[in-house]
């Protein structure tokens, strides 16, 4: 089937009908799921799946649709509801499509290779990575090893007359075991998820990191409550960062609901702070050539060296605060419309080794580990469990959990004061690790 033709057709059929604009989002992906346990294979799933979601405007009102059967009179169907739900929702004069029929260059989005493997090699590198994190004895228990992909293609049609697609996949091999000792247990996991299958990080070293993980874990002791400085570990990295992508989302900024609402081209932050959002970068996880809305992507500084300089936007959002959008419409699929979020959001690499910010810290907490909401996008204020490693004069003395870390945002953005250079792209919200340099920690 021609979809990029259907989703062309699909635009005119709305406009037939009765809309005075009209959006078709066109989807079609194939995924896999293998997954294993102890060494048995336990399930295989592989689904193709297509749908379609409507959005049109009649008189300034917005209604949406979507089916997934791409039969004639489910598609008219479809277009039918979405235009009598229309007929009761409130009119606004921001409720407007994009208009730029220009599209990013992107390289290596799609690898058509992972199809071409054959299932049983998928099979046994699940099998291969179980058994691999497992050779450690005081790693005693599987908790599932897998292997998945996916590809997906996109097609945008508008009646401002764009007509764009692309083609993307993915796949990502993991494991997840459990380390004992005596009544002790402690788990870790590590995967790899990468745009193409030879790209994929070797198992044996997948499966060291997660054995690592749960080992590290053991005789976890508890430290007295204090303030000490907090060192993030990548892998504790989106506890801020997710913070700061809801509180630089531009409908809540026009909504109030954003500590950082009123410091446009203020100082947030330490100068060692550069936040980035891109969409361009090469086989990048999040790259893609236009957004949930069709608007070409690119690279963006949202924060440069502690300045904060923007925030994101999809095209209403953007129409309502006067500004252009940012090519930051998210959308979760066929079936849901465009909402504002990020591609690939990280913090620049700095200049220290990982291992130089734990030997410059006197007493602190390497943190790997948070549970909880992370920054209140609202207040500001952050505070979570933690997990991780105690140091003591420059060497990380023993694992610790049952922690608590508080702080507000702008201290914490203020306080960071070493970045190291241990950024890993292939993440897509992301940071090297760096150091706070004091933080309230709960202990006993």
């Amino acid at each position: 089937m021609d979809y990029k033709q259907l989703a062309d057709d699909l635009v005119k059929s709305c406009l037939k009908k009765g809309a005075d604009a009209a959006e078709v989002y066109l989807q079609s992906a194939r995924n896999l799921s293998i997954e294993v346990r102890n060494g048995n294979l336990e399930t295989v799933e592989e689904a193709a799946s297509q749908g379609v979601g409507f959005r049109v405007f009649v008189k300034g009102r917005m209604a949406f649709s979507n089916c997934n059967d791409l039969r004639q009179a489910s598609l008219d169907n479809a277009i039918a509801r979405a235009i009598e739900f229309a007929g009761i929702t409130t009119a606004d004069e921001n409720n407007v499509l994009p208009d730029d029929k220009a599209m990013t260059s992107i390289e290596g989005l799609y690898d058509e290779a992972i199809a071409k493997v054959a299932m049983d090699r998928k099979i046994e590198m699940a099998r291969e990575i179980e058994k691999l994190a497992m050779k450690d004895p005081r790693v005693r228990k599987s908790a599932g090893a897998g292997y998945s992909e996916s590809e997906t293609e996109i097609f945008i049609s508008n009646s401002n007359g764009i007509s764009k697609n692309y083609k993307s996949s993915s796949c990502s091999l993991g494991v997840s075991v459990v380390a004992e000792k005596g009544e002790q247990k402690s788990s870790g996991g590590e995967s790899c998820r990468r745009r193409f299958f030879a790209d994929l990080d070797p198992a044996e070293q997948i499966a060291a990191r997660a054995a690592a993980r749960a080992i590290d874990m053991l005789d976890p002791r508890m430290v007295k409550t204090q303030r000490a400085a907090v060192v993030f570990d990548p892998d504790a990295a989106s506890a801020v960062l997710g913070g700061m992508l809801s509180a630089i989302d531009g409908e809540r900024v026009l909504q109030g609901a954003s500590f950082l609402g009123s410091r446009l081209n203020q100082k947030i932050a330490s100068h060692l702070v550069t936040l980035i959002d891109d969409a361009t970068r090469p086989r990048g996880l999040a790259s893609r050539p236009f957004d949930g809305e069709g608007v070409p992507t690119g690279r963006r500084v949202i924060v440069d060296t502690g300045v904060l300089k923007g925030f994101m936007y999809n095209v209403i959002a953007a129409k309502r605060a006067g500004v252009r959008s940012t090519g930051n419409a998210s959308r979760g699929g066929f079936s849901s419309l465009p909402g504002i979020g990020p591609h690939s959001f990280y913090m620049a690499a700095g200049s220290a080794s990982a291992d130089d910010i734990v030997k410059s810290t006197k007493v602190g907490l390497l943190l790997r580990g948070v549970t909880g909401y992370g920054i209140n996008p609202v207040s500001g204020d952050f505070s979570g469990g933690a997990s991780g490693h105690w140091i003591e004069n420059g060497r990380i003395a023993f694992p610790v959990k049952g922690l608590t870390i508080a702080a507000t945002a702008a201290d914490m953005l203020n306080g960071i004061d070493m970045v190291a250079s241990n950024l890993d792209l292939n993440r897509t919200t992301t940071a090297p690790t760096f150091r706070i340099r004091e933080m309230q920690i709960g202990g006993e």
